[in-house]
This record gives structure tokens, sequence and C-alpha cells, in this order.
């Protein structure tokens, strides 16, 4: 699968859903709870503007903290105003950028935020099942940043929207792309699962 079109499509129907926010929506805290709605996006924004070659010059920067990295990016992508956020947010939706890495891992962060943004804000979106079942495949591999594999082990994660499955042991079952948020440690989508593994997984930080 030709990643980028996917990932131009998503922002730009996350751009969409969020040109009628108020000020009191972008302010909502987000699943990402350190940070807020505008937070988030900004955070987005500002990970399209890099490249592997800015990145180590910008992590040095910041004294070679990630999470300084990640608040300084928000700060010079947030602008003065939510529509200042919202307008940045436009200009990079088809921006190719990334930090070093695979990029999977672009379209695992289009997908994982954007939900971060529209849950908290009752927005409901249906995400393309390819595209989660690539990221899923991703993340069932990696403990890079976000510790998905730890956080899944020696559980079953079955979809039940299309053909896919990972691991052994009790069972976590729900929506591929639900599964894609757990695997990240979204605590509210545990709701939305089912199966013995539940318990287990929502335990594990």
């Amino acid at each position: 699968m030709d990643i980028w079109p996917v990932i131009h499509s998503e922002r730009k129907a996350l751009a969409a859903d969020l040109k009628s926010c108020d000020e009191a929506q972008w302010s909502t805290v987000s699943l990402c709870s350190k940070w807020t709605v505008r937070d988030a996006l900004a955070h987005m924004s500002a990970t399209a503007s890099m490249t592997p070659a800015s990145f180590l010059p910008k992590l040095a920067s910041n004294g070679f903290r990630f999470e300084s990295l990640q608040a300084s990016g928000i700060a010079a992508q947030a602008g003065a105003s939510a529509a200042d956020t919202l307008a940045r947010f436009e200009a990079i939706v088809n921006s190719n950028g990334h930090p070093p890495g695979p990029p999977t891992t672009m379209l695992g962060e289009v997908l994982v935020h954007s939900e971060d943004i529209r849950r908290p804000l009752g927005i409901s979106h249906a995400f393309p099942t390819e595209a989660a079942v690539q990221v899923a495949d991703f993340f069932k591999k990696s403990n890079l940043l976000i510790g998905s594999k730890r956080r899944i082990a020696g559980l079953t994660l079955r979809a039940t929207d299309t053909e896919w499955s990972h691991g052994s042991g009790p069972e976590v079952s729900g929506p591929i792309h639900t599964l894609v948020m757990a695997m990240t440690g979204r605590k509210p989508v545990l709701d939305d699962l089912s199966g013995d593994g539940v318990a287990m997984l929502r335990e594990r930080p």
C-alpha cells in the first residue's frame, strides 16, 4: 500500500472535521492526556515538518530530551490562536516530511493522533481498514517510544471487522483501529473492546 496518499487524505479529513470547533473544544484534553486537542494538532504539524536531516540538530538543541523536542515543536506550530494552529496544519496536509524511521510511523501517527483528537470531541470517523492493519502489524513488533510490543505481550488480539489477529493468551477483540489505539496505551478505548484480556490490558501502562 502506498501510505502517503492515505496520510494526506486522513489529514485533510481531520482538518475538515475541526473547522467548526470553538475555543472550548480546542482546549479539550485529548486522549494523549498531556496534550489538549490543539496541542495534539500542533504536534502533528511539527512532526510532518521534520526531515531525517533536521531531526538530530533539533533534538540536540533540546538537550537530547525527546519530550522537550515535542514541546518546542508544539509551541512553534501552535501560533497565536486555534485558527493559526489549524492553518499551519492545513499547510502540511500533503507533506511527506518525517523524522528518521520508516514512513509507517507517520501512518500510525495520523491514525492514532486523529483519534486522540476526535474521540474527546465526539467526532466519529471511519478509518481505512487496510491502513489500520498495516499500522497494527508495525506496532505489534515495536517497543520504540510507545512500547506496544511489551504492552500486548501474552495476549491475543483479534479484529472483528477484518481478518487480523496476533499473539496468544487471553483475548482482546474489537475493530482493528480500536485495537491499534489500545496497543498505544489509550485507556478510554478499552471500553469498546471485549474479552478476558481487556482487564489485563487495562492494568498495563
